[in-house]
């Protein structure tokens, strides 16, 4: 389950390691998601203060994610962390549609920061769960994905908390990102 089926998947090729950064605004369910890819108790999740990393290594693939805090004061230090990055994730509450503006202005800064030219997207449209939770096509509408022409992309409807979509997400990246590098 999680990272270790992403990894079951890998076998067999050659000794690879991803730097993944997880972003997003304040509770958007960064670090639900990170727990979840982890196989770890979501149930006790509290706000990011900097950020957590975790790192699973299995028959020579090691996947190391970085997840940083979304809190307003803590975003201008997001671009300190994306240097060798191989792939960005970043979260959205879909059910937050008053932060949809400020989550896209955040978005599309950190798609034009030099360290993130042609990086990889994954975005998960996230709390999908909630009645009031907008779908992921109209997410990436908003968010005008289409423009985004200088790199492999994808948006991914899931829970954090249930678990559903999170796999499909990590197939994207075994099958996108992984096989090119």
């Amino acid at each position: 389950k999680g990272l270790f089926s992403v990894i079951e998947k890998l076998k067999g090729t050659t000794e690879q390691e991803l730097r993944i950064v997880l972003l997003g605004l304040d509770n958007a369910g960064k670090t639900t998601l990170l727990k979840q890819l982890a196989s770890e108790d979501v149930n006790t999740i509290t706000p990011t203060q900097g950020f957590n990393i975790k790192s699973v290594t299995c028959d020579g693939i090691k996947l190391n994610v970085w997840d940083i805090g979304g809190q307003r004061k803590i975003r201008p230090f997001w671009k300190k962390y994306l240097e060798n990055t191989d792939l960005l994730i970043y979260v959205i509450d879909s059910a937050d549609k008053k932060r949809f503006e400020e989550t896209g202005l955040e978005l599309s800064e950190l798609i034009d920061e030099e360290n993130l030219k042609g990086v990889p997207l994954l975005i998960f449209a996230n709390k999908q769960d909630l009645a009031t939770a907008s779908p992921a096509s109209e997410i990436a509408e908003g968010l005008n994905l289409h423009t985004y022409r200088d790199r492999e992309w994808q948006i991914q409807a899931c829970s954090a908390v249930s678990g559903e979509g999170v796999q499909d997400g990590m197939n994207w990246i075994t099958n996108n990102i992984v096989k090119k590098k």
